[in-house]
């Protein structure tokens, strides 16, 4: 481990991952522990065009006992090398290795036995993948999807039929750019140079977003084909997102208050097909990163995936909570093996 660019307590390490088209490639593994740790760990992934720095987020995890850990995904933030193509793949299956590694980081060597995954937007899409394609292996105890991104915001022709002839493109030209992507609205309405609360590194989040690519599209497009087939996930999933969706091209007051890059119905119609356990929450006045959202409703949002982790997690040890309850020095990391998986019939939201 070493400093990372946030400061003390945080420090990262660098996943190798060999080579690729492009030469070398990495991700890169932001750690910040507990003092008082419960042997529960949590695993931050990002979305597209983005890149981990919500310490707040952390902060709430941390103080609860929880070991945070956030992956910045091979080609992006701080694992973006000057050779290579922002955020593009040419499947989500590439990014498994470093997931897998992540696991094995926080399980095996940091001696964690619950782990939750807290992914957001395209995060959510590749870590549901992840999820069902590792179903049998038992890294998981239980998803967090912060609007995840389950179809393109977009008119059914553009989303099915245009995206389907864009992707025989990409067999011929993976890496051409399209007349695509984010609009600057929703970076607006985060950034505290222009009408959000937030400091980030706009080399690595862009207002406008890194050119969408012929490539990276057909990849999203297969993903989300075989989400909607149904997955299955045996863990348990909470899918959050906002009650509204904003539709500008240009700044309204109303982005502020609204998923300003994904239809939240989509969200809605897709999260049964996750799995047998999944909760649905929505949020009124929450942005598409519910968690940078005002502060009223980040508060929400926290308070809801307590309870849900409450309801079905497997809490921590009973010595270890006492310790900390006690005032006591801080447990030691020497964790029992993993309690029964919770219990079945959370509640399903239902498909449009």
């Amino acid at each position: 481990m070493e400093p990372d660019i946030l400061g003390a307590p945080y420090e990262r390490e660098t996943i190798d991952l060999g080579r690729d088209d492009e030469g070398p490639v990495v991700a890169t593994l932001v750690r910040r522990r507990a003092e008082r740790p419960t042997g529960r760990a949590v695993l931050y992934v990002h979305g597209f065009v983005d890149y981990f720095f919500q310490t707040h987020m952390a902060d709430h995890f941390v103080e609860q006992g929880w070991d945070f850990y956030a992956l910045d995904l091979r080609k992006y933030g701080r694992s973006l090398l000057p050779h290579q193509t922002p955020n593009f793949c040419l499947d989500l299956s590439d990014y498994f290795p470093e997931l897998d590694a992540a696991a094995k980081i926080i399980r095996e060597r940091d001696g964690n036995s619950t782990m939750l995954v807290n992914a957001h937007s395209t995060g959510g899409l590749i870590t549901a993948l992840w999820a069902h394609n590792r179903r049998d292996a038992g890294i998981i105890d239980g998803l967090f999807m912060n609007s995840p991104f389950f179809d393109i915001n977009a008119p059914w022709f553009i989303r099915r039929p245009l995206v389907a002839a864009v992707s025989r493109l990409s067999r011929r030209a993976p890496k051409r750019a399209l007349p695509l992507g984010l609009n600057q609205v929703y970076g607006q309405s985060l950034h505290a140079e222009h009408r959000g609360e937030w400091s980030y590194d706009l080399a690595w989040k862009p207002l406008g977003g890194f050119p969408v690519r012929t490539g990276w599209l057909a990849a999203i497009r297969r993903a989300q084909q075989q989400l909607r087939a149904g997955l299955q996930i045996p863990a348990p999933v909470l899918v959050a997102c906002s009650t509204r969706t904003f539709k500008g091209a240009k700044w309204h007051d109303d982005a502020a208050l609204a998923d300003a890059v994904l239809d939240v119905e989509h969200i809605v119609r897709w999260a049964p097909r996750l799995g047998q356990h999944v909760t649905l929450a929505r949020f009124d006045g929450g942005k598409h990163d519910l968690t940078l959202s005002g502060a009223a409703v980040r508060e929400r949002v926290f308070a809801e995936l307590d309870r849900w982790i409450g309801g079905f997690l497997p809490p921590a040890p009973t010595d270890v909570v006492s310790a900390a309850g006690d005032g006591g020095p801080a447990p030691t990391r020497v964790v029992p093996a993993p309690p029964a998986a919770a219990p079945a019939g959370t509640t399903a939201a239902e498909a449009n």
